[in-house]
């Protein structure tokens, strides 16, 4: 991670900033077999602090372009996946060199596509490099000898194959890291792909891509086709010649998704496999005995950070009514202190949301809010020059309000009183989700409780629900919140191999 209170540094990412507006407007075009295309239609993406800077114009893919970068993902997978594991992982430390030493440009890419602050984007591009890395060292594991139980009079082996060609489909919010580690994951697993990015993301996904070619992955390994869900999206989840699908979004596109990936189609001689996440609603409860400063600043920087655009994100503060007031004091002074503005100054560190309808929706639940609580921090849109709202905190929502139950992926924090412990755990159970939790308390017996009955993929213990690192917090959700895949994990990469097990008699 970058330390900005260095002068250097902020020197350093400011003429990064500048290096890359000086790119922009960017032309991109699809990747499919090596080669270059464009289409007759186009689309923009912008800047969500300042809509009138354009980012880049990029081709509006086809169901055709989607079937020829399938063809070409085909084409390519034999060579590839015979290639010695070595050679593969050599490749995807290659990749991550280049993002080492372009690291301030791609993250300022994100401070202009995305309205990330420096801090926020700096470590999306650290998390890229760190799943870069991560999977490459889990790939050389499994290339190694497996431990198996000897068995008298036979030579067992077990290795683990690619399945085939992967359909890679990433979100906005963490435009480079998830795409990154869902693409790099695919590829040193000696699988090919087709990667569909977001398309309020595609001028990241673009740096990427040049960055794998310059990297010098083969024609075909990684192709890339820009467009719609409903139209290059689908293509590739449908069609029969693809083997995985690995999807990071929303609750409705990912169980559509299973959906379409558990029909077996004419001509395919597989069960799709779909690697799935998909959101959450999720919390921070906060028990009586809790340091209640370290709480707020917890439940803020979760709420927060990215204008809580993370799936991780806290939109759920549960507290214990013996403390609700005092540290809804905390919380709302701490939500009132955060800048809001445009990003590319650094005094900023709340930017745009993604887009003009995403701004819509969220202002839409905070006239929701109005009516289900009070509103006690923010609840208006924010600065005119873009798609801004305001942090917005709403107290005395009740757990089965809508701001309670459904994901808003917006600065919206509702706050929920409870009676007990008990209560809350209830409450903070109480969701279709389960993806992220934290717990803040003192009292050693309750941790322990909480441990065993918080139902989530990543609890934290006194810390926010936010910042999974790479082989530290393996990271992925239950119930509605995905397949929990484990990111990050030294389980992810099973997802991306079969095992093939050989036994010879002596």
């Amino acid at each position: 991670m970058t330390d900005f209170a260095s002068e250097s540094n902020r020197k350093a990412f400011a003429e990064a900033l500048k290096k890359v507006q000086a790119r922009l407007p960017i032309t991109g075009k699809n990747r499919i077999g090596g080669k270059l295309v464009g289409t007759s239609k186009t689309f923009e993406s912008v800047n969500p602090c300042d809509p009138k800077q354009v980012i880049g114009r990029f081709p509006s893919g086809t169901v055709a372009d989607a079937h020829k970068a399938i063809d070409a993902a085909a084409k390519a997978f034999p060579a590839w996946s015979g290639l010695a594991p070595s050679e593969r992982v050599a490749a995807i430390l290659r990749i991550s060199a280049i993002l080492r030493r372009r690291k301030h440009e791609f993250s300022a890419m994100m401070v202009l596509e995305e309205s990330k602050s420096w801090a926020e984007a700096d470590g999306d591009t650290a998390e890229a490099i760190d799943f870069c890395e991560f999977y490459a060292r889990d790939a050389e594991r499994l290339a190694e000898p497996q431990p198996l139980t000897p068995y008298p009079g036979e030579q067992n082996e077990l290795e683990y194959l690619p399945v085939g060609v992967c359909a890679v489909i990433p979100p906005w919010n963490f435009p480079l890291a998830i795409l990154t580690g869902m693409t790099t994951a695919a590829l040193v697993s000696g699988n090919t792909v087709v990667l569909k990015p977001s398309s309020d993301a595609a001028g990241i996904a673009t740096m990427f891509v040049e960055a794998c070619e310059e990297s010098g992955l083969p024609d075909g390994v990684l192709n890339m086709v820009m467009g719609g869900g409903s139209t290059v999206g689908n293509a590739l989840v449908e069609s029969p010649k693809t083997r995985l699908i690995a999807f990071t979004g929303s609750r409705e596109v990912g169980v559509e998704i299973s959906e379409k990936a558990g029909k077996v189609l004419p001509g395919q001689l597989w069960i799709k496999r779909a690697i799935l996440e998909m959101g959450g609603k999720d919390f921070i409860l906060v028990d009586e005995t809790a340091d209640l400063e370290d709480a707020a600043n917890g439940v803020v920087a979760a709420a927060f950070g990215f204008q809580g655009q993370k799936c991780s994100a806290c939109s759920r503060l549960i507290v214990h009514q013996k403390v609700h007031k005092p540290l809804l004091a905390k919380v709302v002074a701490k939500t009132k202190a955060l800048s809001v503005g445009d990003v590319r100054d650094p005094k900023n560190t709340v930017g745009a949301v993604i887009n003009a309808g995403a701004q819509k929706k969220i202002l839409d639940y905070v006239a929701i809010g109005k009516k289900e609580g009070r509103i006690v921090a923010g609840g208006k849109a924010g600065p005119k020059s873009g798609y801004f709202v305001m942090p917005t905190v709403v107290d005395g929502i009740k757990p089965h309000h809508r701001l309670a139950q459904e994901e808003i992926f917006g600065p919206v924090l509702a706050v929920l009183p409870v009676k007990s412990f008990e209560e809350g755990i209830r409450v903070a159970n109480g969701t279709q989700y389960g993806l992220t939790g934290s717990l803040y308390s003192r009292d050693r017996k309750r941790l322990e409780r909480g441990k065993r009955e918080l139902y989530v993929g990543n609890l934290y213990l006194n810390r926010k629900c936010t910042g999974a690192f790479v082989g530290v917090h393996p990271f992925g959700g239950f119930n509605m919140s995905g397949t929990d895949s484990k990111a990050g994990g030294r389980e992810y990469l099973y997802l991306f191999t079969q095992a093939k097990a050989i036994s010879e008699k002596l």
